[in-house]
């Protein structure tokens, strides 16, 4: 699968994000700014894959919307990690930045869920 097939399960989705950030993170410089970054990096995109497995088995709507936003949340912490990264020009530009606006399309989706769940 290369770098900017479209997947639309989104489960499968933030699992292939996941995968992509330890990718990216096994590449980084073994220093103490990128072992900070690689490692919150790799805790919160994991984190948000799995509080979406977390969101599909639960019995109603309030959970569900918990458990998404958690997930958003922790997109969001994986975004400002990158950025972090980014400014300090840390790791691979393409797939820092593939990386970053696969961030910004996850986050976007799963806002409209929330939005969508409180209707």
């Amino acid at each position: 699968m290369e770098l900017g097939d479209k997947i639309y399960d989104f489960e499968e989705r933030l699992v292939r994000l996941a995968g992509r950030v330890i990718f990216f993170c096994k590449k980084l410089e073994n220093n103490f700014e990128s072992d900070y970054y690689k490692k919150q990096l790799i805790r919160s995109s994991g984190s948000a894959a799995l509080n979406y497995g977390e969101a599909q088995g639960t019995i109603t709507n309030k959970d569900f919307i918990h458990k998404l936003a958690l997930l958003c949340k922790e997109l969001k912490e994986s975004r400002s990690s990158l950025k972090i990264l980014k400014y300090i020009k840390a790791g691979d530009a393409l797939k820092r930045d593939w990386l970053l606006e696969e961030l910004d399309e996850v986050i976007a989706i799963s806002s409209k869920m929330i939005i969508n769940k409180q209707k």
